[in-house]
């Protein structure tokens, strides 16, 4: 079984080439395709949010009142509030990370066996066994291994942007789950932000804008796609053999 499946892991691997290398000439000399406008609750990776809610509460309204309780002001509030209304996101990271590790490790084994006497046997030896076998010396083995590791991080990241986010739940107790993706080509290269969470209305500006530190659960990538990302990525060969070699 182990040739059969061998080969089924070749011919994957190469028919998993042959469809990228396929998708590859097809964009020779093309900027990479923007992903088109859609409904976010229809990806099929779409997941509702589901966390622990208080118990709900009932408004009391009050007579000839012109306030609700629970209202924030008497005028149309025009902050992100309903499923569908788009909310401004400023993100702004400034990150610093140093991380230093060495490890070194090693190990020699050596293994050695004969069979000289067999319960006298050993005068048929040379009609089973080679001439070259020596009875007394028929298995060595000897390994030696080591291996050294140093790896250092030294990371400044700074990212200052804005993105438009749309209200795709909202939860019963109030916060609004937000769900926002930008897309940027310049020069055969595409620049995408994804940004997901869940916000409290009272966290919203009065320009209905908020910042990432306030947003819980917060999800947000930034990175891109094109010709420039490809070249710095390995060959998906090289990152197989990263996968399943095991030394």
């Amino acid at each position: 079984m182990r040739p059969v499946r061998l080969a089924l892991l070749c011919a994957s691997v190469a028919l998993l080439g042959a469809c990228t290398t396929a998708d590859r000439l097809s964009q020779i000399g093309k900027a990479p395709d923007l992903t088109p406008v859609r409904d976010p609750t229809l990806s099929p990776d779409y997941v509702p949010v589901s966390m622990p809610m208080p118990a709900p509460q009932q408004i009391a309204y009050e007579p000839n009142s012109l306030w609700r309780p629970g209202n924030r002001t008497f005028f149309k509030d025009q902050r992100a509030q309903r499923i569908g209304d788009i909310l401004t996101v400023n993100i702004q990271i400034d990150d610093k990370a140093k991380v230093a590790n060495t490890s070194s490790r090693g190990r020699t084994n050596s293994e050695e066996s004969g069979l000289p006497n067999l319960l006298g046997f050993e005068s048929n030896y040379g009609g089973v066994l080679p001439d070259a076998v020596d009875p007394s010396s028929l298995l060595s083995m000897s390994s030696d291994s080591s291996s050294r590791g140093t790896g250092s991080v030294d990371r400044n990241e700074q990212i200052n942007l804005t993105i438009a986010a749309v209200v795709t739940q909202v939860m019963p107790n109030g916060n609004l789950v937000i769900q926002g993706r930008q897309e940027v080509r310049v020069n055969y290269e595409v620049r995408e932000l994804l940004l997901g969470g869940i916000v409290r209305p009272e966290d919203i500006a009065n320009d209905n804008t908020i910042n990432h530190t306030q947003i819980a659960e917060a999800r947000i990538s930034y990175g891109g796609r094109g010709q420039i990302t490809d070249v710095q990525q390995p060959r998906y060969g090289q990152q197989l053999i990263d996968v399943i070699w095991p030394f």
